[in-house]
């Protein structure tokens, strides 16, 4: 397709990429600043691995096998593999508004983020070789899919379920990926390790929180009113969660904490990703407020059964993701989005919540068990799990051969 495009939307197209490029990095510095002094880079080379690693998947054959072709299936077709076809004229059939190699690119900055919110479960404990192979398998069976069958037109896009910016495809799946990661790969030896730079933290969720923007907002991929309604939203449920968060540790535990206000923050912004474009803003306070509860008691109860989910990411992403789903399934309204076909369950109709429901938790169960069963096999490949003695002594020297810190300088 070829014709005239918007420079307005194709310039908000272009930054809103741009942000949510930069969320991979700030991924790297929250998870980072949460890991042992030992693990730093351990942690954040896996989340810059996946900024060039996922490149190259995703211009070769990823882009395709989500985009092109296969409606109503679950995979797409290979007609646009290695970017065939696709020309600087060439505009993005789904709005005709902004050239198809800027939403190539915004895409990308998605595919690139979701496996590696994974790695926070799993810190100083997985082979950087076994990791590379999970990115590669991950995104092919467990990512592509859900991003063709709901935004490339196929199952479950024809079936009427909708996720403005990835509540089912980034969030659900990544969560529930984590837990299986979690159980397979086991504890670690010492669960007591203490965050090595909370400040650290703070410049990575600010930025995750800045880069959300072009997340959601950018997911209406144009600039209208509803890009607008997803900016608010965005900024509205966060913020709420934030809130939320930090007012019931301050009850539970007695004071409140930085770290916690951080947390809920990205619990917020988590659980309005599938609701931001399609539901009120009278709504976004009241998602925020459930964000900020539920990942906080999912949380605790991950610490009450001992599950060693370093980081939490199935607690603020795997839960805010599906809670997120089932809320859009409640307050998504076609006054506000007409790309909502049927009502939610606030406004008198109960198909389309069901239809949320049942696809977050199949999602769900989907990512956990592949998951699993992957791991399992990579590890007759290679080790997954990296040795006692490269455990002690941290990832960071044991398999890389650097050290975050040089210890011996003022």
């Amino acid at each position: 397709m070829t014709g005239t495009i918007d420079v307005g939307s194709t310039g908000f197209m272009l930054l809103s990429a741009s942000l949510v490029m930069l969320m991979t990095p700030a991924l790297a510095f929250f998870y980072g600043g949460l890991a042992t002094k030992r693990n730093i880079l351990g942690i954040m080379i896996q989340s810059f691995a996946s900024l060039g690693w996922t490149t190259v998947l995703w211009v070769t054959f990823g882009y395709s096998l989500c985009f092109s072709g296969g409606e109503g299936g679950i995979f797409g077709n290979l007609d646009k593999i290695f970017l065939n076809g696709i020309t600087i004229d060439s505009i993005y059939s789904g709005n005709g508004k902004i050239p198809e190699i800027v939403f190539i690119v915004y895409q990308m900055m998605f595919a690139i983020i979701t496996p590696a919110l994974i790695t926070g479960a799993f810190v100083n404990r997985v082979t950087f070789r076994s990791y590379m192979i999970f990115l590669t398998v991950w995104q092919i069976m467990v990512y592509y899919p859900f991003v063709h069958m709901i935004w490339g037109n196929g199952l479950l896009a024809q079936w009427g379920v909708l996720d403005f910016a990835g509540g089912i495809v980034v969030h659900a799946t990544a969560g529930f990926a984590a837990l299986a990661s979690v159980f397979y790969v086991g504890a670690r030896s010492d669960k007591n390790s203490t965050p090595n730079s909370i400040p650290l933290v703070a410049i990575g969720s600010g930025l995750l929180w800045f880069g959300w923007y072009g997340f959601n907002a950018g997911s209406e991929l144009q600039v209208d009113k509803i890009t607008a309604l997803a900016f608010i939203n965005t900024d509205v449920a966060a913020s709420f969660a934030t809130a939320a968060w930090v007012a019931i540790e301050w009850i539970r535990e007695g004071r409140p904490k930085l770290l916690g206000l951080l947390t809920g923050s990205i619990a917020g912004l988590a659980t309005i990703t599938p609701c931001a474009g399609f539901v009120p803003m009278w709504s976004a306070p009241i998602i925020g407020v459930a964000a900020g509860v539920t990942c906080y008691l999912a949380v605790q109860l991950k610490n009450k059964l001992n599950w060693d989910d370093a980081l939490d990411v199935w607690g603020v992403h795997g839960i805010g993701g599906v809670l997120g789903t089932i809320l859009l399934g409640v307050f998504a309204t076609k006054m506000i989005n007409p790309a909502v076909i049927t009502e939610g369950l606030w406004f008198g109709q109960s198909s389309f919540f069901l239809k949320q429901l049942i696809t977050v938790i199949a999602a769900s169960a989907y990512a956990f068990i592949f998951t699993y069963i992957m791991l399992a096999l990579i590890n007759l490949v290679t080790k997954v799990r990296v040795s006692e003695q490269h455990e002690k002594q941290g990832l960071d020297v044991a398999l890389h051969g650097e050290k975050a810190y040089d210890e011996g300088s003022l």
